[in-house]
């Protein structure tokens, strides 16, 4: 099954191949024409074995994991007595209440 970001990436692909030929037309076959067109091919095949084989999806998008819960109420204050407070600044101001 080809996504419509796979096909997006053909399309590119393609794009790409026009304008290296341009390029080589131009400039004629150089070095870092060779190297594009080199990194062009390694890109397709990449595509390919993606498209044939992929990779297990590592966890789907907007899962519940992404969301974190943070309460308004007021936290224990007892809880970070003696801890380091370097980098977080107000180091002079009373302590909220």
């Amino acid at each position: 099954m080809i996504t419509a970001e796979m096909k997006e990436l053909h399309r590119s692909i393609g794009a790409l191949r026009h304008h290296i030929f341009t390029l080589k037309s131009h400039y004629g076959d150089v070095d870092a024409v060779r190297r594009m067109t080199n990194d062009l091919d390694r890109l397709e095949i990449d595509l390919h074995d993606f498209e044939h084989a992929p990779p297990p999806v590592v966890r789907a998008p907007g899962g519940k994991d992404d969301v974190v819960y943070v309460p308004d109420s007021k936290s224990d204050e007892a809880a970070w007595l003696g801890a380091q407070d370097e980098g977080l600044g107000f180091h002079s101001r009373e302590p909220t209440k």
